[in-house]
């Protein structure tokens, strides 16, 4: 598993109204790696707002149709439930993830 990566989840959560969902890995590669039972990842929707917080992503990544990742909505997922692997981010999609994820955790470069 590193980060970037696209995995489609079944079930989400009980408050997702979705069966299943895309989620993109966010935690650093450290966490990732470590004995931990979680990491951090930011879902994916089929709406797109052009806020700065979302990154737009599609066919290149993986996935079926043009979507965006919502980095305002972080959560918590076991690796365990991480095993149906979409894709992964190209390095300019990492870039703007990256940036993103500083905007909605208001954290300066």
């Amino acid at each position: 598993m590193r980060r970037g990566e696209l995995y489609l989840v079944a079930h989400p959560s009980a408050l997702d109204p979705k069966r299943q969902r895309v989620f993109v890995v966010v935690s650093r590669q450290v966490l990732i790696d470590s004995r931990f039972s979680t990491v951090i990842c930011a879902p994916v929707y089929s709406a797109y707002d052009g806020l700065a917080t979302q990154v737009p992503v599609g066919a290149e990544e993986g996935l079926k149709h043009d979507s965006s990742i919502h980095c305002d909505e972080l959560v918590s997922l076991p690796k365990t439930i991480l095993t149906n692997y979409v894709g992964t981010l190209p390095a300019a999609k990492l870039d703007s993830l990256h940036h993103a994820l500083r905007i909605a955790l208001d954290v300066s470069d």
